[in-house]
Order: structure tokens, then C-alpha cells, then sequence
């Protein structure tokens, strides 16, 4: 105990001492005064608790005292009978209700660093001490997930089964744990004797400590990438960052939701990041399904974060917190989140202290000192745009770099995902052709690749809003490569028969202009000349439409298919439309907004590959003034 008097020393008040629940024989004094509560009343006195396992005999026939009355005694002996300590109280000078000074005693446990708790302390008493990162209610104990500057544990803290022990607890609340080592599910757990807030200034002073720690912790070992590139080298630094947050919120038991966009370069990223970050939580959290409870990936059918999609995912994340005592997720955006379009949302998850990390490669629109709009609302930025690249740099690419620096032991399973990414998106550059050249070294032709890009966008057509993990998995090789090329000539073959049945009924409805100015404007209107609600959709058939018409010249000419339905309308072009006359699809989407203002223009996506929408009674004027800008470009 820290004091012995019986008298404060900042007063001439009584002392009387509060044992915590935990407290043990050992920690009495003999002469000291404690409370107590009277537990049993026999003839020969009074039986009366001052904590979980201490209780002593006060022989006395007092009839006032009754069970449950609240008790000062003094210890006035401390004896051994029967292999057992045996305590002898008296009636306490002090009364109960008089004005007296108390003076809580803690038990005198050494405290144990979770990292160091082993088999070896079954059975044992122990003292830890750790900040709450989730609080869950089971059908009988209440079990705390702790954390300290080393490791995390569970605590269980037991009472009438379903009923939530300590309710003032909150998840981020730093405590001392005392109890004894027990294994449930064959790892350690504490079965907590008494859990207690620790105060302010050791709170903060604890986190301190731990933030410390899980920031050495969290730091990328390597951070190398796959290829030569000056726009990646620029990069890294951001990539790391975001690595670095990845890795911290599985360290701090926070799920982490990416969401990507629904095609082979969003697909392809999204996996790599899932393979990255499944081992590190199987391998940092108690849970043995963390894999579900802590990582979810969700496709989005837009090239941008959408409302819809924030409103669900806002709706589960704080339905995780309210059941299960989860943290709100990081938020991990995957080829999207960079332009305009993914402002609404990213401010709609900022309002509830949501961290978000972006790796897109769309145009963000004027870039300043390295940042766009976007950067006001997410937390770390990476987009090639930011250090003078382009839309080439796919963010299948990106992630796949993210993700060896989440996780390098990852990287030999994934390393011809941004080869697939770079086909599956067309494009084409420096970066692009090392990558291509990486997945030969993996056995995948350029073929190879065209063929697993459009299974996965096929295969994606018809998930819709589902992440198909085992799918995926498969098409993309990282399991049974007999059962891989089994599957690929299923989905191709599916996929070549619906293409073809689409072209057959678009390509005698293609209109083809020739402008003054060299470029080739093939329009189509695929409300009335392409199948509905079938694969492929009205963006795919148009890029299917487009490949058809260029692959008859070169893609060194100036091409350009638009096509559309009655409030929207798709565009694919070749980058020399982009190199030499410096189309951009966004500024153009933004001409419209300005000149008419009614129709309600939105959209936007990369410079010669995006999608417009607008109000159906003003179609034709949107699409006369889409042309007549396409008319007016010059080299």
C-alpha cells in the first residue's frame, strides 16, 4: 500500500482504504481501516468483503447490520487456519457515513508487456496494461482487445452471460488489466480479474508509447520498385506513406475497406492490396476470422467514388462500430478518387473522421505545387498526374508497387498484374513495356495478358457489386494454373460469342465524319443499335466498336467513336488526339457545364477515354457542342 497512517496528511481526516477487486491478502495491513460490504450474517458475527477474494469475520451480534450494508472495519489479525490465511476483524472508530478520507489500493503486480506472455505464464496472475481497440459483447464474457506498445491480446471479463461488463470503457481508453493467462482457441488470453481506466496524464503517455512503437512498427522495409521509371522514383515517397497507413491501421485493429473500380486495371489493383494486406492480419490479430471481420473489397461499377457507394459503406462501418466495437475503417480508393466527381463523397466520409488513401491514375484536373482539388479531402494522394506523368501509369501498377511495399513477400505472386492492368487499359509507355516484359518473365505473352484483362472484365460484368475474391483469385493465377487456363477458355469463349453478337448488330450503324482538321469522328447510338442489359455493356461495346474501326487503319491516325444513348454518351479516341491536338475530355465536359448549364453535364474519366452524362431533353444541343469542339481542335 502507498499509505499506512490512519490519518491524512493533507488533513486530520480518518484514512480508510478501498481495495481494487483484484487485491489478495498480502496487500492488508494489520491496524489499517477498510471498507467493506457485509456478505453473510451468521450468529457468531458478520462475514464482510473488501474485494473479489478477500473476506474477513467480524464477531459481533450487532442486530442493525444487515447484508449489503456498506461497513468500515479495521484488520486486527491476519492468522493461518486450515492451509488457509484467515482474517479477524473489529469494528472501526471511523463510521460509515462520516467524513473520512479514502485511499484506494491497487494491487502490487509488475506489469507484463503482452509481447512477453507465453504458455509458460498459464495459470499465473498478471498485470497488463493497453489501449482498448475493440470491444465485443458475447452470448457470456465481454472480451477487450488491448494493445500495448508490443502486441495485442483479448481480455474476457465475465458476469451474467450477455451482459456488457464495465460499460464506461470505451474503445482508444487506455487500461490496467489484472488477471490470470488462459488459452482460448490456442492463443493467450487474459481472464480479467478487474479491468481500470488508467488517468489522464499516464493515458497520454501510454499512447505516446505505443504510437511510438507502431510507427517503427509500420514503416516499410523496402520500398524499392519493380521498374525504371523517374515518374515512379518521384512517387515513392507517397507510396510509402500509404503503405506505411496501411500497415499502421491493421497494427491499430482498424478493418481497412478498399474500394476500386470494376474493370481489369481496378480489379488488378485491388487484389494486389488484398494479398498484401490478408497474411498481415492472419499474422497481427487475435481473430481467426480477421480476414472477413477486417478487410473488405468492394467493386464500384463507376470510375469514381461514388454516393451510393459512401452510403453504404458509411452504413456498415458504423454499424461495425455500434455491434462489434469496431473502429471506422481507412478507406483505401483504388483506380478512382481523384477527379471532381469523388469530391461529394470523400466529403460525406470527412465528416465522420474517416481516413482515406487514393492511388488512381485519372486526370485530376489542374494540378498546383502537386496537388489537385481532391487533395482538401483524402489524407495521402498518389497519381502520376501530381509529378508531371499521365493516365499511361496505370493504378494497377501503382497498387502492385503499394502492395510489395505493404507486404514484399507478396510481390513474386503478383508480379504480372500490372502487365494485365497496362493491356486490360490500353496503354502504353516506357513503364508499360518493363511490365510487359516482367510478365513474359512469368509466362504470360501479351496474349496471355488480353485474354485474363478481358475474363476479368467479363467476369466483372456479371459480379456486379460482389468482390468474387476465389474468382478472381483463379482468373488472375495466383492459384491452380490448370484450373486458370480451364476457366479462361470457358470465359473467352463466352465473352468472344457476345462481343461478336454486339458487333454484328453496332457496326453497320457506325456514322463516320471526316473533319478538316484530320480527325475521324465515328459515332453510334447504342440505345438503338446494341443489345440491352447484356455483356458487353454500352461503355465496353463502345471500346469494342472503336478497336474494330481502328485496327482497319492505325492507331497513329487521329480516331475518335463516340457513342451514345439518350442522356449519356461514351468516348474512346487515340492518344495521338490527345498528344497532338491536346484534347482533354474533362475540360471539354467542363466547356458544357459552362455554355449550358441546364443539361446538367457530368462525367469526365481520362483524356481520350471517359463518359458524359447529361439531361435527356438536351442531348442534341450537348452532343452538337461536344462535336463542334472536336470540329475546332488543331494540331
Amino acid at each position: 500500500m502507498t499509505n499506512n497512517q490512519n490519518t491524512s496528511q493533507d488533513s486530520n481526516k480518518p484514512v480508510v482504504h478501498v481495495l481494487n477487486p483484484s487485491c489478495q491478502i498480502e496487500d492488508l495491513e494489520i491496524g489499517s481501516d477498510y471498507e467493506g460490504v457485509i456478505t453473510r450474517v451468521e450468529k457468531y458475527g458478520f462475514f464482510v468483503s473488501l474485494s473479489k477474494s478477500v473476506y474477513g469475520l467480524l464477531r459481533s451480534r450487532n442486530p442493525k447490520e444487515k447484508v449489503g450494508n456498506k461497513i468500515v472495519v479495521k484488520i486486527s489479525e491476519i492468522k493461518p487456519h486450515k492451509g488457509k490465511m484467515d482474517v479477524d476483524l473489529t469494528y472501526s472508530k471511523t463510521k460509515y457515513g462520516s467524513d473520512y478520507e479514502i485511499i484506494k489500493v491497487k494491487r502490487n503486480v509488475k506489469r507484463t508487456r503482452i509481447a512477453d506472455l507465453s504458455e509458460d505464464n498459464l495459470g499465473r496472475n498478471v498485470a497488463i496494461q493497453g489501449e482498448i481497440i475493440q470491444i465485443q459483447q458475447t452470448s457470456g464474457p465481454t472480451i477487450f482487445t488491448v494493445r500495448d506498445e508490443t502486441d495485442v491480446t483479448w481480455a474476457a471479463a465475465f458476469n451474467e452471460p450477455g451482459v456488457r461488463m464495465y460499460p464506461d470503457l470505451e474503445v482508444e481508453d487506455v487500461v490496467e488489466i489484472l488477471g490470470e493467462v488462459s488459452l482460448h482457441g490456442g492463443k493467450i488470453q487474459i481472464e480479467s480479474e478487474n479491468i481500470e481506466k488508467l488517468e489522464d496524464d499516464e493515458e497520454e503517455n501510454f499512447k505516446k508509447i505505443v504510437s511510438d512503437a507502431m510507427d517503427k512498427k509500420a514503416e516499410p522495409e523496402d520500398t524499392s520498385v519493380m521498374v525504371e521509371s523517374e515518374i515512379l522514383d518521384l512517387l515513392r515517397p507517397k507510396l510509402a506513406l500509404a503503405a506505411k497507413a496501411i500497415r499502421k491501421a491493421i497494427l491499430d485493429g482498424r478493418s481497412i475497406l478498399v474500394r476500386h473500380h470494376a474493370d481489369a486495371d481496378g480489379i488488378c489493383a485491388g487484389v494486389a492490396v488484398e494479398q498484401a494486406v490478408l497474411p498481415l492480419l492472419r499474422e497481427e490479430s487475435n481473430d481467426a476470422d480477421a480476414e472477413w471481420h477486417f478487410f473488405k473489397r468492394s467493386p464500384s461499377k463507376a470510375p469514381f467514388y461514388e454516393l451510393e457507394d459512401v452510403v453504404k459503406d458509411l452504413s456498415y462501418a458504423l454499424e461495425d462500430a455500434e455491434r462489434h466495437g469496431q473502429k471506422l475503417p481507412l478507406l483505401v480508393l483504388l483506380d478512382n478518387g481523384s477527379t471532381e466527381e469523388d469530391v461529394a463523397a470523400l466529403r460525406h466520409s470527412k465528416v465522420y473522421g474517416i481516413e482515406s488513401i487514393v492511388v488512381d491514375h485519372h486526370y485530376p484536373g489542374e494540378v498546383e505545387n502537386g496537388r489537385a482539388l481532391i487533395d482538401d479531402y483524402v489524407d495521402i494522394h498518389v497519381n502520376p498526374y501530381l509529378v508531371g506523368g499521365d493516365s499511361q501509369l496505370t493504378a494497377g501498377a501503382l497498387a502492385v508497387e503499394l502492395a510489395g511495399m505493404i507486404n514484399p513477400d507478396v510481390r513474386p505472386q503478383i508480379r504480372h498484374f500490372p502487365g494485365i492492368a497496362a493491356v486490360g487499359d490500353h496503354a502504353e509507355c516506357d513503364e508499360v513495356d518493363q511490365y510487359l516484359a516482367i510478365a513474359e518473365e512469368e509466362g504470360y505473352s501479351r496474349e496471355d495478358l488480353d485474354k485474363v484483362a478481358t475474363c476479368v472484365d467479363f467476369e466483372a460484368y456479371f459480379l456486379r457489386f460482389m468482390n468474387g475474391r476465389g474468382v478472381m483469385n483463379t482468373i488472375l493465377g495466383l492459384e491452380d494454373k490448370e484450373r486458370q487456363e480451364e476457366l479462361l477458355d470457358v470465359l473467352m469463349s463466352e465473352s468472344d460469342k457476345r462481343v461478336e453478337t454486339q458487333l454484328k448488330a453496332a457496326m453497320p450503324n457506325v456514322e463516320t465524319v471526316y473533319f478538316e482538321n484530320g480527325i475521324q469522328l465515328n459515332r453510334l447510338d447504342v440505345e438503338k443499335y446494341a443489345h440491352k442489359f447484356t455483356y458487353p455493356a454500352p461503355g465496353k461495346t463502345t471500346g469494342y466498336v472503336h478497336d474494330k474501326l481502328v485496327q482497319e487503319k492505325s492507331e497513329d491516325e487521329p480516331i475518335m467513336t463516340l457513342a451514345n444513348g439518350p442522356d449519356f454518351a461514351v468516348l474512346r479516341a487515340t492518344e495521338v488526339i490527345k498528344n497532338e491536338f491536346e484534347f482533354n475530355l474533362n475540360n471539354v465536359i467542363t466547356k458544357i457545364q459552362e455554355e449550358i448549364p441546364q443539361a446538367g453535364a457530368d462525367g469526365g474519366g481520362h483524356e481520350v477515354a471517359g463518359s458524359l452524362k447529361f439531361v435527356e431533353g438536351l442531348q442534341e444541343e450537348v452532343l452538337n457542342l461536344f462535336i463542334e469542339e472536336v470540329k475546332n481542335l488543331k494540331r
